[in-house]
């Protein structure tokens, strides 16, 4: 029994679309409202924050994959991440089960270094120590040998379907509704984006792969980076027309934090896109040299089909 911990996430449905596919029909879905990917899907309710819940989610499971998203307010993140982790170590502990968390880049400094998988946990932001934390709580834990678990890091999101992320909010949604997209600080830094359908499908070849266990991992990205400006070069090519956008600039930012909470839960953030942002994946496709990782140029024509831009 493979269990996804959080499922009805974007990443949580396409990792059970793969894992079905390709390695196990007995998956288990766990969240709090968990609704089937595949026909033969098991749902399983459960709080995360809920030690007794989580640890009967996990009987006799053999790999446990935590996708879970939590709402983006900085407070909700420092409260409950380190909580959940713990709950969740506890839980593969008691079931001998293996774990494999998806995290993100939120705990890696705002600078222009290239973040590679031994790059040092030191954000100041408030997002960013909650996911130091939470991140450091699973480290020890494999350092002691208590629990087999692997970590698999991924920069912003970009892709079809419910994706959530920046780029798909800015840009891809705003010419889903006739509106100008947008972009944060500048549009001539590079951006690295992975492709949500390729993050679950490389996060379910490293829990099926025994060997990568004990190690954190970048999941893999397309190396030929692209600036906002390139996207929506690249945009206004596929649709034929060109496509006007506004820049933000931080002054602009500084007064919608007063006005719009989510730009306000943002500002930590912002920094990064000031700077190119080098997220290196090279490990991964060393390993796995045979995986397929999507073009930046097929990502955007699959979005383009999905949310039906012309």
């Amino acid at each position: 029994m493979q269990v996804i911990l959080g499922a009805n996430g974007i990443i949580g449905e396409e990792l059970a679309k793969e894992l079905s596919a390709n390695y196990t029909t007995e998956i288990k879905l766990v969240g709090r409202n968990p609704k089937k990917v595949n026909a033969n899907d098991i749902l399983f309710k459960a709080d995360l924050l809920n030690l007794e819940e989580v640890h009967k989610a996990l009987e006799n499971s053999e790999i446990a994959y935590l996708t879970v998203g939590l709402p983006y307010k900085s407070e909700v993140w420092l409260s409950d991440w380190a909580k959940i982790m713990q709950n969740v170590i506890s839980a593969c502990k008691i079931n001998n089960c293996k774990l494999v968390y998806f995290d993100n880049t939120y705990a890696y400094s705002q600078d222009s270094e290239i973040q590679v998988e031994n790059t040092l946990l030191k954000s100041e932001g408030k997002k960013g120590k909650a996911k130091k934390v939470t991140a450091e709580l699973l480290l020890n834990a494999i350092n002691c040998e208590e629990i087999n678990a692997v970590i698999c890091r991924a920069p912003e999101f970009y892709g079809p379907g419910k994706t959530k992320g920046l780029t798909n909010s800015l840009i891809f949604e705003n010419l889903k509704i006739d509106k100008n997209p947008k972009v944060f600080l500048k549009d001539t830094v590079l951006r690295t984006l992975i492709y949500t359908p390729d993050a679950s499908k490389a996060m379910a070849l490293i829990g099926n792969t025994p060997d990568a266990y004990g190690q954190t991992w970048h999941l893999p990205c397309d190396d030929n980076r692209l600036t906002c400006k390139g996207i929506l070069a690249e945009i206004s090519t596929q649709l034929g027309r060109t496509i006007k956008y506004w820049i933000l600039n931080s002054f602009v930012l500084k007064i919608a934090s007063f006005f719009n909470e989510n730009i306000k839960e943002t500002q930590e953030l912002l920094p990064r896109y000031a700077i190119d942002n080098i997220f290196d994946s090279t490990k991964f496709k060393k390993r796995f040299p045979s995986f397929k990782v999507t073009s930046y140029q097929e990502g955007i024509k699959n979005i383009l089909i999905d949310y039906e831009i012309k």
